[in-house]
């Protein structure tokens, strides 16, 4: 073995991490479910979404709905690290599951500024986050909005959202492949070839 393979050894392998990112209503959930779906039939669905009125709990059961019987679903708006690292250790609900979707960091981000984290805490938790998908133990698909194509907010806590969702978007990008882009329902491959069952047909 060379001087340059000890030095620089091979990364272990490990199961697909695919990253998502979109607009609003882009389709960028549905086309990380698709993924999802082709990859395990027993699947574990992990929501960053609170529900604190009666409009948001109904968005919610409609989602639950689309998914089908086939997902279990795990609510986690805070602790997201560290209910992935349960699961990769095998405790905790979605024993079992063959595929995890966490949908989404854009929401968990929300989250954690509006729990009080300044920037550098919430990017604390973004490398957490990176972290335990590095040690993933099933195929990921992660969502996450893209924020920073509009204009910028006049909030000092719009301004700081964009902020650091922007910069766990290129974090987890850096360890994501594919990263598919979804714009007005069409997915855009940004790194790595689009997956097939993402292609479109006539």
């Amino acid at each position: 073995m060379s001087r340059e393979a000890v030095e620089n050894p091979a990364p272990a392998w490990r199961p697909a991490c695919a990253l998502f990112v979109g607009g609003v209503r882009s389709g960028k959930s549905a086309f990380a479910q698709r993924w999802a779906e082709a990859r395990a039939p027993r699947r574990l669905y992990v929501a960053t979404c609170a529900a604190p009125d009666a409009e948001m709990a109904e968005r919610v059961r409609l989602h639950r709905a689309a998914r089908g019987p086939e997902w279990a679903c795990l609510e986690v708006p805070l602790d997201v690290p560290e209910a992935l690292d349960a699961l990769w250790a095998g405790a905790g609900p979605g024993i079992g599951a063959g595929v995890v979707l966490l949908d989404c960091v854009s929401m968990w981000i929300s989250n954690l500024l509006g729990a009080g984290l300044d920037d550098a805490a919430a990017l604390a938790r973004v490398e957490a986050l990176a972290a335990s998908l590095e040690r993933r133990t099933l195929p990921v698909a992660v969502v996450t909005a893209e924020t920073g194509l509009g204009l910028v907010p006049p909030s000092p806590l719009g301004r700081r959202f964009l902020d650091v969702l922007g910069l766990a978007n290129q974090r987890l990008a850096s360890l994501a492949e594919p990263v598919v882009l979804a714009v007005c329902g069409l997915p855009l491959a940004l790194r790595g070839p689009l997956p097939e069952e993402l292609e479109l047909r006539p």
